[in-house]
C-alpha cells in the first residue's frame, strides 16, 4: 500500500535556484527506481521560502530500499548541498487549520 509523504526542504542561502533545479527531477529520479508511485507530487513554497512537496511512495519497504538506492543516495547527497530537510511543524503555515501555501509548477 503507498504511503503519501510531505517532504519540507529548506533552501540554504543563494541556493534556491538550485533547490529548484532538483526540484524538476526528484519524483522522476525515484519513479525510474520504481520507488513511488504515478501521483503527481504536489510542490508548493512556504511563506520562509522552504519548499514543501508531497508525494507518494509505493510502499513502506520502498522508503526503507530507498536509503541503500546508490541513484537516490547520490540524489540526496545534491540535495544536502542545497538544502536543510525540516519537519512539517517547523514550517508556520502548519500551525493553521488551514495551511496556505503558493503552488509552485
Amino acid at each position: 500500500m503507498g504511503r503519501i509523504v510531505i517532504a519540507v526542504y529548506k533552501p540554504k542561502s543563494g541556493m534556491v535556484s538550485k533547490l529548484e533545479e532538483l526540484m524538476k527531477t526528484h519524483v522522476q529520479i525515484l519513479r525510474s527506481e520504481s520507488l513511488v508511485t504515478d501521483r503527481e507530487p504536489i510542490i508548493m513554497q512556504a511563506l520562509d521560502g522552504s519548499v514543501v512537496e508531497v508525494f507518494e511512495w509505493v510502499s513502506k519497504e520502498a522508503i526503507e530500499s530507498a536509503h541503500q538506492n546508490p541513484v537516490v543516495l547520490e540524489m540526496w547527497q545534491k540535495y544536502s548541498e542545497v538544502c536543510d530537510y525540516t519537519p512539517i511543524s517547523q514550517v508556520s503555515e502548519s500551525q493553521q487549520l488551514f495551511s496556505e501555501f503558493t503552488a509552485i509548477d
